[in-house]
């Protein structure tokens, strides 16, 4: 059967299919219109995103100028670091400003938060134009320098650092150290404050020692100790979830390489090393000679009277000050008979010579094969001021020191030894039993030197860096200061040997950090100071597009850094 259309319905199949068509043709322009939009757009970002990363390079670039002109020379720039160059097909112009002078105010953050420090400023700002649509990108940053005083430490090590002791010890301060820092105590290690090693943090020994059963503590954020031994497992630098684990242990106040803990360094112009700082002035800028008002070379002692040296040498051996022996003592740790030169501080006051800054240098140089120069510090139980003694060769003191109404006190050497005030210089070559210790205490803090562990050689720890010849068994010594290792002995280089070795036995160490030295008033005469680089309160000040990529807009440039 035949099917019958109406004729009023003829034609309207091909008008929806036109309606179709046109509406599918829309729907097409509309997706290529949008898809054209967002192609725009991805491109705009794109600029946009080369000419902020270009910016940032422009910060970077100043702020590295800026840290190099001060790692070379110790001062700011005389021109301010600026600029304009071509990258990543953006036009880059930055300018620094000078924010004035240095003033002294407690860091805010980071691992160095709480401390205090002298502190240069610099505003950096830096304006990127991309080429190809002209996207303009602003920045801006704050620069700082810290000179960080380094007697605010309780520990610092500028190499390895070993903490094992054996009777429980506990750290009252800041600990760090610019190498690997290793844990191995026999009994409880506690400490309360930052631990940082910009290398890697271990629980073990650097050398030959078995892992000892001690526990180690350290507070977190709220003040709670908290130990490193979760679960039976060590968290440390080899545990697989180390930085996560022990960010959320002790909130951010132990760190190493991983966290990206840096090193920190005294500013020296020798190389980097900080040896010089007790080495002789001659072609030696960074030297304590050049900051001692009274020094001793070769044995003869000279006074600087307003801006001249005067021999004082004669008037001060019989005055009884000094008394230069030969072959005085013999340190069984070193093998070595001891050409001491005596100084007698109390006497030093008394007959007016100690120096008006506080600081005393010491080197001794004597050519003989024979001859082992060091310095010996007589009756120093009360300081008429603060006092800082460095010395290029071993130091010695004997007896307490500054332990009647304390002054602010420090030591720089070769290598330290503590002697009781029972030492007798007669019975120095007796077996140690014979050389019976009196309790002693010492109030200074101390940077000196020790042996690196290596094979066969163990250099004694923390706990053994300052150095004893007595039998101190059931003997206190008590210490506070500030204990800093900056370089390896280059005169007292012996091995240290343990106390089956025959020449000592160790005291009871109650030692804690002096908290003067967080008062910038009661640090030591011409402490010595970390320097620290600081990038500070960046922000983003404008986003926009430029005329054109050849009109660069100094004046906002300019405008940034007011």
């Amino acid at each position: 059967m035949k099917r019958h259309i109406p004729t009023s319905e003829r034609g309207i199949v091909t008008i929806i299919a036109l309606i179709m068509v046109g509406m599918l043709t829309l729907i097409g322009l509309a997706a290529l219109s949008s898809s054209n939009d967002e192609v725009s757009i991805a491109g705009n970002e794109l600029q946009e995103m080369r000419a902020f990363y270009a910016a940032e390079a422009g910060l970077e670039r100043a702020a590295a100028e800026l840290q190099d002109e001060y790692e070379k020379t110790g001062i700011p720039p005389l021109v301010m670091p600026s600029g304009d160059e071509q990258l990543n097909a953006c036009r880059v112009g930055y300018i620094t400003t000078d924010d004035g002078i240095a003033t002294r105010r407690t860091l805010t953050t980071g691992t160095l938060a709480g401390l205090h420090a002298l502190v240069k400023s610099f505003t950096i700002s830096s304006l990127a134009v991309q080429s190809g649509d002209n996207s303009r990108v602003a920045l801006t940053q704050s620069f700082e320098t810290a000179l960080v005083p380094i007697f605010q430490f309780a520990v610092f090590y500028g190499q390895d650092l070993e903490l094992d002791p054996g009777p429980d010890m506990t750290l009252i301060g800041r600990v760090h150290s610019n190498g690997d820092m290793y844990l191995n105590p026999a009994n409880n290690l506690s400490m309360d404050s930052y631990v940082t090693a910009s290398g890697k943090l271990v629980r073990g020994s650097k050398g030959t020692d078995p892992l000892k059963s001690g526990d180690i503590l350290i507070k977190d954020a709220g003040g709670n100790y908290v130990s490193m031994q979760s679960g039976g497992t060590w968290i440390d630098h080899n545990y697989v979830d180390w930085y996560d684990s022990s960010i959320a242990m002790w909130n951010g106040r132990v760190q190493d390489e991983a966290h990206g803990a840096p090193e920190l360094n005294v500013p020296v112009s020798n190389s980097g090393d900080p040896h010089k700082l007790i080495e002789r002035s001659s072609y030696n800028p960074d030297s304590y000679e050049h900051k001692a008002g009274l020094r001793i070379i070769d044995g003869t002692v000279y006074s600087k009277i307003g801006a001249l040296w005067q021999d004082v040498t004669a008037n001060m051996i019989a005055d009884g000050v000094i008394q230069q022996t030969t072959d005085q003592f013999f340190d069984q740790r070193e093998n070595e008979w001891v050409d001491a030169f005596e100084l007698d501080v109390a006497a030093m006051y008394d007959h007016g010579y100690a120096p008006d800054n506080g600081v005393i240098y010491f080197s001794d140089e004597k050519s003989g094969s024979s001859d082992w120069p060091a310095l010996r510090l007589h009756n120093a139980q009360e300081l008429d001021a603060g006092l800082t003694i460095a010395c290029e060769n071993p130091l010695y003191t004997i007896g307490d020191f500054n332990s009647v109404d304390k002054k602010p006190a420090s030591f720089l050497s070769d290598a330290l030894t503590v002697l009781s005030s029972s030492f007798d210089d007669a019975l120095s070559t007796d077996v140690y039993t014979n050389r019976i210790a009196n309790s002693t205490t010492v109030n200074a803090s101390y940077i000196t030197g020790g042996v690196e562990t290596g094979p066969g050689v163990e250099s004694g720890g923390f706990h053994n860096l300052p150095r004893f010849l007595e039998y101190w068994g059931g003997r206190d010594f008590r210490w506070s200061g500030s204990a800093i290792h900056l370089w390896y002995s280059q005169q007292a280089t012996a091995t240290w040997r343990p106390e089956s070795g025959g020449y000592y036995r160790a005291p009871t160490r109650v030692w804690q950090y002096d908290t003067d030295l967080d008062d910038p008033n009661k640090l030591p005469p011409a402490t010595p100071v970390l320097r620290v680089f600081q990038r500070t309160a960046w922000r983003q000040v404008n986003v926009g597009y430029a005329k054109s990529s050849s009109e660069f807009d100094w004046e906002l440039l300019e405008s940034l850094g007011s």
